[in-house]
């Protein structure tokens, strides 16, 4: 088990490989059958490339606008993660709303049939 989390609506949990090869993914529903729950996966394989031409090469101080790209580009990454987050949370709230949508426009109908029941 290389990582293993109870209770959690939202999680993100970074995991660097040492060996090559096939992974497999166990989840578990133990906690609670009934309730519906969502999985996201965002795999990131591979380094991720340089920023700025012969980067790796050579070990220099970078310029101003070296500099500049590099934290640009983390900060956008950072972007990402919330963007995805909040898009998660978006799609968990909005099946949540159907849900309840759902129970209201049942609940509505039952009324109206016993209020022409109780009108007869």
């Amino acid at each position: 088990t290389i990582y293993k989390e109870t209770k959690k609506q939202y999680d993100s949990f970074p995991h660097h490989t040492e060996v090559k090869g096939v992974y497999t993914f166990c989840f578990s529903n133990e906690f609670s059958t009934f309730s519906h729950k969502t999985v996201y996966f965002d795999f990131q394989v591979g380094d991720e490339p340089p920023i700025l031409p012969d980067m790796s090469n050579r070990v220099t101080a970078l310029t101003q606008m070296g500099s500049a790209c590099v934290t640009i580009h983390e900060a956008l990454n950072a972007v990402i993660d919330s963007q995805t987050h909040y898009r998660l949370r978006e799609a968990q709230d909005r099946s949540r709303a159907e849900e309840l949508n759902s129970r209201v426009s049942y609940w509505s109908v039952g009324e109206t049939l016993i209020l022409f029941v109780v009108s007869i």
